[in-house]
């Protein structure tokens, strides 16, 4: 075996190993909506958040009843309507949830209508939003605004972004409790919440806001690639907890309920992310709060609090306190204008990955040239154009590399004859070859080395990215975030019925025409080098790129072609290089070279049989 064929067989051969294992722990799986119940969320009870953590269950709204979601159902509504935002809050409990994206449909078809991520109690997959104070000293449950608390509205009839609107409710106790919510011309709402002591006892109370989520999102992905779940920064560190692992938090506040919980001393923010979609219960900049990750295992409600500090009123006293809540789409843009106007790291609410010094700037890039360009499948070929043109120093010295490797191959030859079975001879007689021709045979392999974590990267930057969502290319291909939607089945497209469904074992043999392109462009590379003499590694070769066809035929359509274009460009870079160097690399002659060995291989295995 020459050590060319050896450095990319083992290149290759990790490539493929690292694929395999990926894709066979950790494929997608298939979506299956389930029935959840319809609990409400449990509110926490006021403390000093700047003690040791700590919660335990409050008040707990009786909305989980059929008599109550009737109730729920049947309250009062105060619309929501901005140019990207329609839905409505109700007045039991001041709750928002009821919220639709008008730029953003299920599918790329207008009909499948608009987004919803907020929806109310009695829905099916109830997820909202719910503000309230904590009962302190001199108060009691029913003294404070809660899960069912019924508001009325004070002024606005339509939240809208220029116009706010004010709740208020009169506690039994003789405080006057009001909340002002306000929404901008994108996701992010300003909740200020304020309390008035007309009574005539000192009180105290802490104010609080819930994301609180009843079983699981129906269209979760539980992809090994994507988070899914609690997203979370505390004075600049990130925490993220899957939904499968909530169940498992260390503290136990109630039977059958269990937390995480932290404190934030000046910057921090909590709340769900799903694959394109995110709320989150942001405090204002330099405020400490009690940041708080729950799951009640007997209602499975998923939950996140922010509970602000205790605040004390004297008779005729009044406090106030102003957070925010994102709830929309994980749109790159709108979320760096966020962190740019205070949100401390909220771009990094975005599931960057471990290779996050990679993603970021590949994303980065992306996005300017779809920008740019103004189509993201043509965006993707001018981004791999770039990050080979950024490698082509290191591969314009690998292939020098391998074309020098190509002319010392008879003298290596010899070298073997001369040597015979002494293998320690032959190595250091073939060393002193590399080292007297200025060859170094291990750089063949580490462009294809570190195209692998370029290459995780990239597919994490597609798969995660919202703005790949539905980005179209031209023809079949409008949307890049999924699999090829071509197949040999109707002929790409000729014959008027529809490609089988991704993921299904006929789409995986009616292949699509992206994948096959990707079979192509791989094997025309491998055939700029003749075919090993050994037998085995002739064959691992052959079948090679055909394997990866089919592996990588279910990945994204826009990862598939940038894994085509950057293949069209290696090839195309190392067949030009390695002619400069005086190695003329006989494709067609390849090609031929590999059917003859395979008829000959044929009449001797028929030969065998007589």
């Amino acid at each position: 075996m020459d050590d060319q064929n050896k450095n990319l067989l083992i290149a290759t051969g990790l490539s493929f190993v690292v694929i395999l294992i990926w894709f066979l722990l950790f494929p997608p799986p298939e979506d299956t909506a389930v029935e959840q119940p319809e609990p409400a969320a449990t509110a926490p009870v006021a403390g000093d958040t700047a003690a040791t953590p700590g919660t335990a269950p409050g008040a707990t709204a009786e909305t989980g009843t059929a008599p109550a979601q009737a109730q729920a159902a049947d309250a009062p509504r105060l619309p929501i309507d901005t140019a990207r935002l329609s839905g409505s809050i109700s007045l039991m409990g001041g709750r928002i949830d009821e919220l639709k994206l008008k730029d953003y449909t299920v599918t790329p078809d207008p009909s499948s209508g608009n987004v919803q991520v907020l929806e109310p109690v009695g829905s099916g997959h109830a997820y909202y939003a719910l503000y309230g104070w904590a009962p302190g000293a001199g108060l009691g449950l029913s003294d404070v605004p809660g899960a069912n608390t019924e508001w009325r509205v004070e002024s606005g009839e339509t939240l809208s972004a220029d116009s706010p609107v004010t709740l208020r409710w009169d506690s039994p106790a003789g405080l006057i409790f009001r909340r002002t919510l306000a929404v901008d011309e994108d996701f992010m709402f300003t909740v200020t919440q304020s309390v008035e002591n007309a009574g005539s006892g000192s009180v105290s109370a802490a104010p609080y806001g819930i994301l609180a989520r009843h079983g699981e999102p129906v269209d979760r992905k539980k992809f090994f690639v994507l988070h899914e779940g609690v997203v979370a920064m505390a004075d600049g560190k990130l925490n993220e907890i899957d939904y499968s692992d909530m169940p498992d938090l260390d503290m136990m506040q109630s039977e059958g309920a269990r937390a995480e919980v932290s404190q934030v001393a000046e910057n921090g923010w909590i709340g769900f992310t799903d694959h394109y979609w995110m709320t989150t219960l942001i405090p204002a900049p330099g405020s400490a709060f009690k940041q708080v990750a729950k799951y009640d295992d007997g209602r499975d409600i998923y939950q996140t609090e922010a509970v602000l500090p205790t605040m004390s009123l004297a008779p005729g006293d009044s406090q106030e306190v102003t957070t925010q809540l994102f709830a929309g789409a994980k749109e790159w843009e709108t979320i760096r204008e966020y962190e740019d106007q205070g949100v401390d790291r909220f771009i990094d609410s975005i599931d960057w990955g471990w290779f996050f010094f990679l993603t970021k700037p590949i994303f980065w890039l992306l996005h300017h040239l779809h920008q740019l360009i103004g189509n993201m499948g043509w965006s993707i070929i001018a981004l791999t154009l770039i990050l080979k043109a950024l490698l082509f120093p290191l591969a314009f010295k690998s292939y020098v590399s391998m074309a020098k490797m190509k002319e010392l191959q008879p003298e290596m030859e010899k070298l073997k004859e001369r040597a015979g079975d002494d293998r320690q001879k032959m190595q250091q007689e073939m060393m002193a070859l590399y080292k007297r021709e200025k060859v170094n045979p291990a750089s063949g392999c580490l462009p294809i080395l570190l195209q692998i974590p370029i290459f995780f990267s990239l597919y994490k930057v597609i798969f995660v990215a919202f703005e790949l969502r539905q980005a179209p290319w031209f023809g079949p291909f409008q949307d890049l975030s999924t699999p090829d939607p071509t197949s040999l089945f109707n002929l790409f497209g000729a014959l008027p019925w529809a490609a089988p469904e991704p993921g299904t074992t006929l789409a995986l043999v009616f292949i699509g025409i992206l994948p096959l392109l990707l079979g192509i462009s791989m094997y025309l590379q491998q055939k700029l080098n003749p075919a090993p003499t050994d037998a085995t590694q002739a064959m691992v070769f052959a079948w090679m790129p055909w394997v990866f066809m089919f592996m990588l035929g279910g990945f994204a359509s826009g990862l598939v072609l940038y894994w085509i274009t950057n293949n069209t460009i290696t090839f195309t870079q190392q067949y030009l290089i390695m002619r400069s160097q005086g190695y003329k690399p006989d494709v067609f002659g390849n090609i031929k070279s590999s059917f003859k060995r395979k008829a000959k291989q044929a009449d001797a295995a028929k030969s065998d049989k007589k």
